[in-house]
């Protein structure tokens, strides 16, 4: 998602004055640092290892081992082979009244050595069989006969019932991968997008970089993986994000919508009560580690370590560097209205309190007639302001209003209750389009000044019932918030549900206390900063222009009876939508998981392929004929698919190199090819939302009851950002942004481009023949920009999409 801009806006740490930071620690020491506070998550987690980590054996399996132990010794027989005895011999004499006691202590000593002693062994063996990867590498829908013998084992070594965190300590670490191998595979990368002069000087520079310094720093990173738990995800953490001094708005936040096209109450708190019910039972099943650990092909499973800060998290500024401040429990959610902020508690001495409660709770905020104090309207602006500033301001906030302050940092997520309405109709002019477009544009910037931007995620509740999720991306990524949101909008719609007036099931409490106001003492120097941080918010929300499209024509099922990817299929069309609109390739950021390492989080697939290239010049060329068309599209295809399995294998590009560059860095080493490699733009950074919990919507009986996704900001000034979600298995969902400054893009324009591409592609299937006559194409009379040549396979229109 977001991510994509912070990786390209990666740079050496500066200072105010811009000169660079040093990076401070010795290399040896990060390292031995790194893999220190590895271990320190480790022990955090003491408890649930102990419930969960022996998975997949469990407590009450030592007292079944335990029991069989004295049951073999009630019948005279030695399961230990003598090794009881010895136990007995060392243990203290307590006298001969005591000799039965301590053979009772003896069998639970040995007990729990043969308990230990299995789980060690079937640790090892699950965390061998998870290393293997190669049903990454088969054919689309075929298993081969060792693949079908490894899931089989894994069957038997992982146990009736996971639960999320069970797999943790048998997941394996993330490889490092042959440098020249990464090197190699970055060259092929960039030929399409550099002339020959240009890719000859990068060759020459890759071939200096593997004679000169490759060794050396490959061989602290292979140090580093064998120390801590991930090569790169904590360094990737801090780096990429919390060294980074840029605005959190549009920069390092993402957006998730609500239903598409319907709205299960008009009645904003209610709608407020059930989805705030709603997270904080999802809160309540993580707590209990009560959800099933995701898992491929419903067997192989992924790190959840990234679950464990969805609730009671902040990003707390610093001046060089922020910091994730996660608690262990909150029981209030802060909420912002009409420029005020209160305080609102979630639980009674019975527990968490029913959506109706909390209802009433958010309607009375909503009714409360007492206006904003000076400036506190426009507090939460600090938030969306660079990251130094913000730290310098929130210290003397701190000083002046730390009670106020706390609350918010402290609560277990944030909640802002919009004055004005949101979705597909509430624009005043009526248009579904432009009033989508608007709904994702105020998920994601807002006013500049309404969100709190640190907190892990914010809940957004508009007037007339619409919801939506603003996330901060440093702590997770999309699928982890992604998957707490389906269970959110489920659960708020189809379980909680409304009564027949839209407001919550059961009954008010009127002996619940008013929410709290909150108050903040702002001196002067602070009123400052608020207006100064409120200007540059305000220009960078209103600089973003978001398109939402839903494509309706087909969606995966189509792709599935084409026997194709679907993710490859729209990658590859993007490519071909994005060369229509600009003329030209540039490097495409596809965001790919690494999950399947302990604290994987992305990699990135290089989506510009050669392959990509010659089918998109194929179909701009008259001459080529469909069965061409196709032939190279599937290429395409296959080359793309095979990028996805090597990345989310660890094989993938671009963390190598970003490891490299940042030991580089604490060596103090320059080297020109990393340095080129970090100077790269991303003009094209594209995210698939994944649908992980289908079976909670009925899709073919309320087939609008479905999340329509979300998306992210530009990850270049000159460039997209597209997330593209499957709703159902008859639309596809995009979201589209880019920024009005640039005079070369257009959301808008490149929506219109995406629908006749996608179109075009399964125009050259005979299961598509249909959809380009039942679009009703017209000649696009809006003119392509000087650059762009227009192929006879794309005539558009302005109202097709």
């Amino acid at each position: 998602m977001a991510e994509a801009h912070q990786a390209v806006g990666f740079r050496p740490p500066l200072t105010s004055d811009g000169g660079e930071v040093e990076l401070s620690p010795p290399l040896l020491q990060e390292i031995c640092l790194s893999g220190l506070r590895s271990w320190k998550r480790h022990l955090s987690r003491f408890w649930k290892d102990f419930l969960t980590g022996v998975f997949p054996a469990s407590p009450l399996s030592w007292l079944f081992l335990f029991s069989a132990i004295q049951l073999a010794c009630f019948l005279q027989l030695d399961p230990s082979l003598g090794l009881m005895e010895k136990i007995k011999e060392l243990l203290p004499d307590w006298g001969g009244q005591h000799h039965r006691l301590r053979g009772v202590l003896a069998a639970a000593l040995f007990a729990s050595c043969l308990w230990g002693a299995l789980i060690f062994t079937l640790h090892v063996a699950l965390r061998l069989l998870l290393s293997y990867h190669g049903w990454l590498l088969e054919p689309h829908g075929v298993l081969s006969s060792p693949t079908k013998t490894w899931l089989a084992l894994v069957r038997i070594f992982s146990g009736r019932h996971p639960m999320l965190f069970s797999y943790q300590r048998s997941l394996p670490r993330q490889p490092v991968p042959s440098v020249r191998d990464t090197v190699r595979k970055y060259l092929e990368s960039v030929r399409p997008v550099l002339c020959d002069e240009d890719f000859e000087g990068t060759s020459v520079l890759a071939r200096e970089f593997l004679r000169l310094q490759a060794s050396l720093l490959q061989w602290y990173l292979q140090l580093k993986s064998w120390w801590a738990s991930n090569y790169v995800s904590d360094w990737w953490e801090e780096f990429v994000y919390l060294r980074s001094r840029n605005s959190l708005m549009v920069n390092s936040n993402y957006y998730m919508m609500d239903f598409l096209h319907v709205t299960p109450t008009p009645v904003q708190a209610a709608r407020a009560g059930n989805a705030v019910h709603a997270l904080f039972l999802y809160r309540h099943h993580l707590n209990r580690q009560e959800i099933l650990p995701t898992l491929l092909m419903g067997m192989r499973p992924l790190c959840s370590a990234q679950y464990e800060k969805i609730f009671n998290t902040t990003r707390v500024p610093g001046v060089h560097k922020d910091h994730i401040r996660h608690l262990r429990d909150s029981r209030h959610v802060a909420v912002f209205h009409r420029g005020r902020f209160f305080r609102v508690g979630t639980h009674s001495q019975s527990g968490l309190l029913s959506p109706r409660a909390l209802e009433q709770q958010f309607q009375r905020i909503l009714d409360d007639p007492s206006p904003a104090c000076p400036h506190e309207e426009h507090l939460a602006a600090l938030t969306a302001a660079p990251r130094d500033m913000w730290a310098q301001v929130r210290r003397s906030l701190k000083t002046q209003a730390a009670e106020a302050l706390e609350a918010v940092e402290g609560a277990a997520f944030f909640v802002s209750l919009d004055s004005e309405p949101a979705g597909d109709t509430a624009e005043p002019s009526g248009d579904p389009a432009a009033s989508l477009d608007a709904y994702a544009h105020a998920l994601l910037a807002g006013r500049g000044h309404d969100r709190w931007f640190d907190k892990s995620f914010s809940l957004i509740v508009f007037s007339n019932g619409k919801l939506g999720l603003s996330v901060e991306h440093s702590w997770a990524d999309c699928p982890i918030s992604g998957h707490m949101w389906e269970f959110t909008l489920a659960t708020e719609c189809f379980q909680l549900g409304y009564s027949a007036d839209g407001h919550c099931k059961g009954h008010p409490d009127p002996s619940l206390p008013q929410p709290q106001r909150l108050h903040w003492d702002l001196p002067d120097k602070i009123r400052l900063s608020i207006s100064l941080a409120l200007r540059g918010a305000q220009a960078l929300a209103e600089n973003i222009d978001c398109r939402v499209l839903p494509f309706s024509h087909f969606g995966r099922s189509f792709i599935r009876r084409c026997h194709l990817s679907s993710d490859s299929f729209i990658q590859t069309a993007l490519q071909l939508a994005h060369f229509r609109d600009r003329g030209q390739f540039c490097l495409t950021y596809e965001s790919a998981m690494t999950r399947l390492f302990l604290e994987g989080r992305t990699e990135t697939v290089r989506s510009c392929t050669r392959e990509a290239c010659h089918f998109v010049r194929a179909m701009e060329d008259k001459e080529k004929t469909d069965p061409q068309c196709l032939a190279l599209f599937r290429l395409a295809v296959d080359k793309h698919q095979a990028l996805l399995k090597a990345a989310m294998s660890g094989q993938g590009v671009d963390r190598h190199l970003f490891a490299l560059y940042i030991v580089s860095q604490f060596l103090h080493l320059q080297s020109p090819f990393l340095d080129q490699v970090h100077s790269e733009r991303w003009q094209l950074a594209t995210s698939q939302i994944p649908a992980q919990q289908t079976h909670l919507f009925d899709v073919h009986n309320y087939p609008d009851y479905v999340s329509s996704g979300g998306g992210f900001g530009p990850a270049d000034d000159h460039g997209y950002g597209v997330s593209y979600f499957f709703a159902g298995d008859d639309m596809i969902t995009f979201h589209i942004s880019s920024k009005k400054s640039s005079t070369r893009t257009d959301s808008h324009r490149l929506g219109q481009h995406i629908g006749n591409a996608l179109l075009d592609v399964a125009a050259l299937f005979p299961e598509g023949q249909h959809l380009k006559r039942r679009a009703g194409f017209r000649e696009d009379p809006d003119p392509s920009p000087p650059h762009h040549t227009r192929g006879s396979r794309a005539p558009a229109t302005t109202t097709d999409f």
